[in-house]
């Protein structure tokens, strides 16, 4: 297959949805040669928000102290290759479409058939292993239990704060979806959080004990160093970032820190993507908090020209709760993805004091509208949707997913 062949049967994949569960990753990781080498370090990341980031970090970082590194992540914004990079380089269109041709035949020898989200790691991680990674960052994709990401064998474990999201699949309660993060602790190795709520911390105290996990709660955020992504949270990502790398034995200094943190790049959460504008996932009303204060920061006393759309599972009307109250208009699109929700329920989901609303048939008649209201624009609720703006103001070609 060459290299739109291959993606196009990739995507295909994710007819068979999503199957938490670690038996088809584990057959697939072995069959294709794509554990990681002997002495390679494996720092997995789980939680609700901050995990990009998070992972952005540790790997901007441990480059900048002389590491090569591989970086997987979820979902890509724009283009597919975005969720495979070796020390900040996506994987390139001709090894991607090669390996994808041999893990298509593996694939159909198996059953159930591996998932998109199978496919893809192994994919990642057999690339990782040609190009001789030292160090291997991984975000998970939804949980961490059985998630297909804990089928990797880790060296050190990363949770970042744990909220309500993912609830069909993880549970209705704070203390589910700790349970099911905290199933990417490994017996004996080392684990960071950052501060949780105390219902969270309980679990994963009780779940690391169990294990006989160390585990160490980051208790300060990281001051004194310029860090390329805005808002107040990130010191505290960073504080987490550099604890997991001291706890996994890379030698840092504070120019190494220094030079990573100043030079991390993460898009699509708060990007000022040209004055005036920001993009920001904000998927969840946690998010959606954290881009609110961030707003207020950025621009005191003005409020946005909201461009708003979410996929199906998300906790729309908390997500609107929130953001509505930045908005001077909020402008109502659909969202190029199979999951995407009706533009008129999103508007029912909007609060009853919210500002005035209109629905557009796409984002860029949304986008436009926008513009013309006069205040800043602000493009939010989901990473898909972040992922179709970006596209379209940078002139990228857009490869939708539902995962």
């Amino acid at each position: 297959m060459n290299y739109r062949e291959a993606i196009d049967w990739l995507f295909s994949t994710q007819m068979f949805g999503i199957k938490l569960g670690l038996e088809g990753s584990r057959q697939l990781l072995k069959d294709y040669l794509a554990y990681p080498a002997h002495g390679v370090k494996v720092i997995h990341v789980a939680g609700t928000n901050g995990k990009g980031s998070t992972c952005a970090m540790i790997d901007s970082i441990a480059r900048a102290c002389g590491q090569r590194t591989g970086l997987f992540t979820s979902p890509h914004l724009i283009d597919f290759r975005e969720r495979i990079k070796v020390s900040g380089e996506e994987i390139p269109e001709d090894p991607c479409a090669a390996m994808l041709t041999q893990l298509r035949i593996l694939s159909e020898k198996m059953a159930p058939h591996p998932t998109f989200f199978e496919i893809t790691l192994v994919l990642a991680m057999r690339w990782f292993r040609l190009r001789e990674c030292e160090m291997i960052v991984l975000e998970t994709g939804m949980g961490g239990r059985l998630d297909a990401t804990t089928a990797v064998p880790a060296d050190i474990c990363v949770i970042t704060p744990i909220g309500l999201d993912h609830m069909q699949w993880l549970g209705n309660t704070l203390e589910e979806i700790a349970m099911e993060k905290a199933g990417i602790f490994v017996r004996g190795k080392p684990a960071i959080s950052a501060p949780q709520d105390a219902v969270v911390s309980m679990v994963l105290e009780k779940e690391a004990n169990e294990c006989r996990t160390p585990l160490e709660f980051i208790s300060a955020p990281m001051l004194g160093y310029p860090i390329a992504l805005a808002g107040r949270h990130q010191a505290w990502n960073a504080a987490v970032a550099v604890a997991a790398l001291h706890r996994a034995g890379i030698p840092l200094s504070s120019d190494s820190v220094r030079y990573g943190l100043n030079h991390v790049k993460w898009p699509g959460r708060f990007e000022m993507i040209r004055p005036g504008v920001v993009l920001d996932g904000a998927h969840n009303p946690q998010a959606a908090e954290v881009l609110a204060a961030t707003w207020h920061l950025t621009f005191p006393a003005k409020k946005a020209a909201l461009v708003f759309s979410a996929v199906a599972g998300k906790d729309i009307q908390g997500i609107l709760g929130i953001l509505a109250a930045l908005a001077s208009r909020i402008f109502i699109c659909p969202v190029d993805s199979p999951r995407a929700v009706l533009s008129a329920e999103l508007a029912n989901c909007l609060p009853t004091d919210a500002p005035p609303h209109e629905i557009f048939g796409t984002f860029e008649e949304a986008f436009a509208a926008a513009i013309s209201h006069g205040d800043p624009v602000l493009v939010a609720g989901s990473l898909f949707l972040v992922g179709e703006a970006r596209a379209f103001l940078t002139a990228e070609n857009f490869q939708p997913s539902s995962q």
